[in-house]
This record gives structure tokens, C-alpha cells and sequence, in this order.
């Protein structure tokens, strides 16, 4: 089974609370969020992974099975997968704001640009389009190595996507699963070689990870990022 699970990164934007969080994380993990300049990036970066370590231990899986990260805006995602085996997997989250028709129509296939000038939700489907895209180049283990114009994004009769063209290196059969979340303003996809996928988000609390409030030592001296 393919699983997803998203957790809202808000907490780690105190500075107590994220350094806090660097102590549960890989050393390399904590280095990576030190060579980033903005606050809410280093919580993402922290936070993604935190939430990666909550869905192993509640699927029970292990460091060799496969996994995909994603964040955008005070939230991150994970899809894990809590079997081993040879499967590709790739989530992409996008808040959504404003259609971006520039960068569609330099990206895009012709058929998909074609497909968003025809909706009347432009948006919506951009940003559907975007997390779809990037969640089967994540699932290549390629990433924006691959290009968007490679592959081309359709949808069948109940408006569920598929592939309706694939890279020769990557044929199998990918299969999608997109989420909506009551209040949150944001597109979800996975992509996966899996042959089931959750058909619900599972929601991390974050917070559970942090000290209670009486057992904070606040004669500590803040250790901050300028």
C-alpha cells in the first residue's frame, strides 16, 4: 500500500520549537536546513522529515522502503510505501494562487496548454496539471531532469488522470491518486508503479514532537539563525 500523510509545519516557525525539532533529525538533515536562508523553508526542510519518521513508525516500515517528499507554503508531504520491493513513488503539494499561463505554455504540451485555455477554472487546473506533472517525474527518481514536455497528462471520462503518453525509459503503468483537504487551499497528488494507494491523507501532528511548555528550560540561551 502507498501511503500519504501531510502535517502543517506552523509550530517549527517558533524558534524554540524548531531547535527543538533539529535535535530529532539526522545530523546531515540539520545541515541541509542550515544552508537555508529563509525561516519557513528551514521549517519545511525539518519538518518534512519529522513527518517522514512519524509514517514509518506508523506503517512500520524501514529505511529501505520507498518514499517521496514535497512542501509547499506551512505544509509538508510524504508518501511512503509500507511494503518493501521495487516500487516508484512521487508526491508533489502546490497551495494554489494564480494560474501561471506563461509557464504553462512554455512547459506544457501542446494538447494540456490547449486543455487549460478551454477550462473555465484555469487555475484549478493549472495547479492540477503542475503536482501531476511533478509527482510522475518524482516517481522517475528524475525529477526536473526530466522535462515537462516529455509526457503528456490527460483525463478520462470521470475526470481521473492518467498518462497519455509516457517516456520510452519509464513504461510501466503508473497509476494517480489526487487529495483535497477541507481548508487547505492546495493541490495534492501522488504517483506511484504501486498497485494501491490510500484513498485518505493521514494528518500529522507536529506538535506531539515538542516539549510541553512547563519542561522548557527558558534560561536557555536562544540559539537562532540571523
Amino acid at each position: 500500500m502507498i501511503r500519504t500523510y501531510l502535517a502543517d509545519i506552523t509550530p517549527l516557525l517558533e524558534p524554540d520549537a524548531y531547535e527543538h525539532c533539529c535535535t530529532l533529525v539526522p545530523e546531515w538533515r540539520k545541515k541541509k536546513a542550515e544552508r537555508i536562508k529563509h525561516k519557513k523553508n528551514k521549517a519545511q526542510s525539518i519538518g518534512a522529515w519529522l513527518l517522514l519518521e512519524a509514517a514509518r513508525r506508523e506503517a512500520g516500515a524501514g529505511v529501505t522502503h520507498v518514499y517521496n517528499l514535497s512542501h509547499s507554503g506551512c505544509y509538508v508531504l510524504c508518501v511512503l510505501s509500507d511494503t518493501a520491493g521495487d516500487v516508484r513513488a512521487g508526491c508533489d503539494i502546490e497551495m494554489v494562487k494564480e494560474a501561471k499561463m506563461g509557464v504553462a505554455r512554455r512547459f506544457f504540451l501542446k494538447g494540456e496548454y490547449e486543455k487549460l485555455l478551454e477550462s473555465e477554472d484555469r487555475t484549478e487546473l493549472f495547479y492540477r496539471f503542475w503536482v501531476l506533472k511533478e509527482s510522475f517525474m518524482k516517481a522517475t527518481r528524475l525529477g526536473m531532469k526530466l522535462g515537462m514536455d516529455q509526457f503528456e497528462i490527460g483525463f478520462d471520462k470521470d475526470d481521473r488522470p492518467l498518462l497519455l503518453s509516457q517516456p520510452d525509459a519509464f513504461q510501466e503503468r503508473f497509476r494517480y491518486r489526487e487529495y483535497n483537504i477541507e481548508g487547505i487551499s492546495a493541490k495534492i497528488a501522488v504517483c506511484t508503479t504501486g498497485e494501491e494507494i490510500a484513498d485518505a491523507v493521514e494528518i500529522v501532528d507536529l506538535t506531539r514532537m515538542l516539549p510541553e511548555r512547563g519542561n522548557v528550560d527558558e534560561t536557555a540561551e536562544d540559539e537562532v539563525d540571523g
